[in-house]
C-alpha cells in the first residue's frame, strides 16, 4: 500500500515530504487545495488539523507536518 501525502502545490513541507517519501517507495499525493472532498478525507484522518502535509504511510499512522513543521 503507497504512503499518501495530503499536501498543497507551493508548500515546502508537503514537497519536501514527497521527495522524502517517493524515495522510499510509491506515494499518492492528494492537492486538497484542488479538491474540497479530499480536504473533507484529510480532515477526518487528521482530526480536525488543517495543517499540511498530512502523511498516512503503508501502516495507516498519520503524521501531521514534515521536518518540524
Amino acid at each position: 500500500m503507497p504512503v499518501t501525502i495530503y499536501g498543497k502545490e507551493g508548500c515546502p513541507y508537503t514537497g519536501a515530504a514527497r521527495e522524502e517519501y517517493g524515495r522510499k517507495g510509491k506515494v499518492t499525493y492528494i492537492d486538497v487545495k484542488k479538491d474540497s472532498k479530499q480536504l473533507e478525507a484529510m480532515l477526518k484522518v487528521s482530526g480536525g488539523a488543517r495543517r499540511v502535509p498530512v502523511i498516512v504511510d503503508e501502516n495507516g499512522k498519520v503524521t501531521i507536518g514534515f521536518n518540524g513543521t
